[in-house]
């Protein structure tokens, strides 16, 4: 089908330039006429932009320094302005009716200070001092009396919102008041495991600046991709407040002897839905049984912005008698103390079906909707728009999968950035400089992802895009924008990625880009009482007029007019060819191309069978999403089935070589033997052998002559 839609689409275009000169009173040159009624659509495209990516050259991509000199060739390209492969054959987007909900919003700070909570003065000092925090969040003023108590407990609040310090407040509380002094080398008295790499770093150094005056008590983290023989040297000397992702945990749990947990006081499970979510069960099973055999008696925390049914498994058999406390509730203030949770969340209506989120009042929510072949150039129109020409604009955009943050990483970088920092683009360098990427996703070195995480959070601007290791728990300072490119697969894992910004009483946005097919998405979140207002897809792309470097060359010589629906689509057109010439300037692009769009598909084929309706891989246009990623034409053999044929293949390479030659030999002593009436009956008996038992179909190969072995 694909094919034929773009078949189409060039014999209309050849049709049009026909139609052009049998109307013209003067007929073009033999050589031209022949070019334009012979050569294909694509290559007269290409010829017309003129970009040259060879060395390197690839950094002038400013539209000016494709123009041809003489007005002849001017008036020859109107007819492939290109609008049409862009603008045209797309899906109509819908009205939105979005339901008005009451959205649950949570106030983070209270009035309450960290003063009147008894605790030791230089701790107190610390907190105002360090971190430059005076007064206590919800979570916060909830939960840290009770854990000064000593009390098991389960803490429910929303992204954001203080819930690493409303833990290790009162363990550095408890630890430094302990009679007996810790020494380093009795090993850990808590114990804090987390999902992700980077949360681990983020919670490690929260914990060593709240530990500044009391230095005898040591923190430190243990992570895969690190050296092991490294951290087996620190457990030796002795780590009293262990931080550790699960997996690495239970490696030297059974490889490092000098590991023990005699002496533990605390353990702590953060972000305890996302620990599930990766599959770390087993570990965390490891982990508690290992605990368990050494120290019996601790206090046990489990924090979770979602309340889902492993999170009831996990509290089941990790907490004991524990106190609830839920900042989204109504009654916050007035939990009881003597209640456990478990049977509070242990049935499937607690789940994300019925499940209601809070929001930071500060947040605000839109969405856009995209047709699948302007998706790149309205995500690119909108980094331009924030970071190029606006100040001090930190944005974070996700998607599903490593390779495509790879791919638009690499592609961002070697045209938008070198577009805006050519001369031609008429941007000052402050504003040139302003547009800064970096990436950050599970397949990248350990190395490299602590200094793009360092990076970031230190950074002012810039542009950082991931995938949802970065959606959990981070807390990265000043982030203004979220853009989620690729649609989360559930509502709790929307709240995890817009969480990333307004932390803490700050202002931020976030944007959701969806397919007009999958409108019906914002109706899903919606029955979660969240709520999000709409952005036109014009409004995005009318940033590109404010940038001459994307200015049609016909428009070059002519000062500002009134801008217009048609000047914006040229303009995108532009940027899109700057997109689609890069890809195709070699092989190696189009095939990287090709892997992403592949990785993609192949995501977007694993969304929950409650969104299938809306995600439903059948309702996307190959051609059409080729676009976003700069291809001109839909690749063949990219649809999932087959993927998962490749998949087969790979799993039993052996059985389907023997089935292939079978097959082959088959159909030459066919050929060979048979005097040709036979072939309609045996075309019927292969036929009636699909789907018999092995044995059945392989009594059938004498009849073609093939002996049994």
């Amino acid at each position: 089908m694909d094919g034929a839609a773009f078949s189409f689409g060039m014999g209309t275009q050849a049709k049009a330039t026909k139609r052009k000169y049998q109307t013209s009173s003067e007929a073009p040159p033999a050589k031209r006429r022949n070019e334009a009624l012979f050569l294909p659509t694509k290559k007269t495209c290409v010829k017309e932009t003129q970009m040259n990516f060879k060395g390197k050259a690839q950094k002038t991509f400013s539209p000016k320094k494709y123009s041809a000199s003489t007005s002849d060739r001017n008036q020859e390209e109107k007819p492939c302005i290109k609008t049409s492969s862009l603008f045209k054959n797309n899906p109509e987007i819908p009205e939105l009716h979005r339901p008005v909900v009451k959205q649950v919003q949570e106030k983070v700070f209270t009035s309450d200070a960290f003063h009147e909570l008894g605790l030791h003065p230089h701790l107190i000092s610390t907190i105002n001092m360090v971190l430059k925090m005076s007064s206590m969040t919800r979570v916060q003023k909830q939960s840290i009396p009770t854990l000064l108590e000593g009390r098991d407990a389960l803490v429910r609040s929303q992204t954001g919102s203080g819930k690493t310090l409303a833990y290790c407040i009162p363990m550095v509380q408890s630890l430094q008041a302990m009679k007996s002094k810790i020494q380093r080398s009795d090993g850990p008295y808590a114990l804090v495991l987390v999902p992700t790499r980077e949360l681990a770093l983020q919670s490690f150094d929260i914990v060593q600046k709240l530990l500044k005056p009391f230095t005898w008590i040591v923190p430190g983290v243990l992570m895969g991709g690190e050296k092991r023989k490294s951290e087996k040297a620190r457990l030796r000397k002795g780590i009293n407040i262990l931080i550790s992702t699960p997996g690495r945990l239970v490696d030297h749990i059974k490889s490092t002897k000098n590991i023990h947990f005699s002496r533990i006081q605390w353990l702590v499970l953060d972000e305890a839905d996302r620990i599930l979510d990766l599959g770390f069960e087993k570990d965390l099973t490891v982990i508690l049984n290992a605990v368990n055999a050494e120290c019996q008696k601790r206090q046990n925390v489990l924090l979770s912005a979602t309340l889902t049914e492993g999170v009831a498994w996990l509290a089941d058999i990790s907490l004991h008698n524990p106190v609830s406390i839920s900042v989204l509730d109504e009654s916050h203030d007035q939990f009881n103390p003597k209640g456990t949770v478990i049977q509070e969340v242990s049935s499937p209506q607690t789940s994300d079906k019925r499940d209601s989120f809070a929001i930071p009042e500060s947040l605000t929510q839109y969405v856009a909707l995209v047709p699948s072949k302007l998706r790149l150039v309205t995500l690119a129109a909108f980094i331009l728009q924030k970071c190029k020409f606006e100040k001090d604009q930190k944005t974070i955009v996700f998607f599903s999968s490593c390779e495509l943050v790879e791919f638009h990483y690499n592609l961002f970088l070697e045209t938008l950035l070198s577009s805006t920092g050519a001369p031609a683009s008429g941007s000052s360098p402050s504003a040139s400089s302003r547009l800064k990427f970096l990436r950050l996703h599970g397949n990248m070195e350990q190395e490299e992802r602590t200094a793009v995480f360092q990076e970031f959070s230190h950074s002012k601007r810039g542009v950082l895009l991931c995938t949802d290791v970065a959606a959990r728990g981070l807390d990265l300072p000043h982030v203004t924008w979220i853009v989620q490119y690729n649609a989360p697969s559930s509502p709790a894992e929307y709240i995890h990625r817009i969480g990333r910004t307004a932390r803490i009483g700050c202002r931020g946005s976030s944007l959701l880009i969806l397919a007009p097919s999958e409108a019906e998405y914002v109706n899903s979140l919606a029955s979660h009482k969240i709520n999000i207002s709409e952005i036109k897809m014009e409004d995005i792309l009318s940033v590109l007029t404010k940038d001459d470097c994307f200015k049609r060359r016909q428009w070059e010589n002519q000062k500002s007019h009134a801008v217009g629906p048609q000047e914006i689509r040229e303009r995108a057109t532009v940027l899109q060819s700057v997109f689609e010439d890069y890809v195709h300037s070699s092989e190696r692009r189009v095939s990287w191309a090709k892997k992403a769009l592949q990785s993609f598909i192949r995501a977007y084929a694993t969304y929950p069978r409650e969104l299938k309706p809306i995600f439903h891989v059948r309702s996307l246009h190959l051609g059409h999403v080729a676009k976003s990623f700069g291809l001109r034409d839909a690749p063949q053999n990219l649809s999932v089935s087959a993927v998962k044929k490749r998949k087969a293949k790979l799993k039993r390479p052996d059985l389907h070589k023997r089935t292939e030659s079978k097959h082959r030999l088959a159909e030459i002593l066919r050929s060979e033997y048979s005097s040709g009436m036979e072939a309609g009956v045996a075309k019927v008996k292969s036929r009636a052998g699909v789907g018999r038992p092995a044995a059945r179909r392989r009594s059938a190969l004498p009849s073609l002559g093939l002996r049994k072995k």
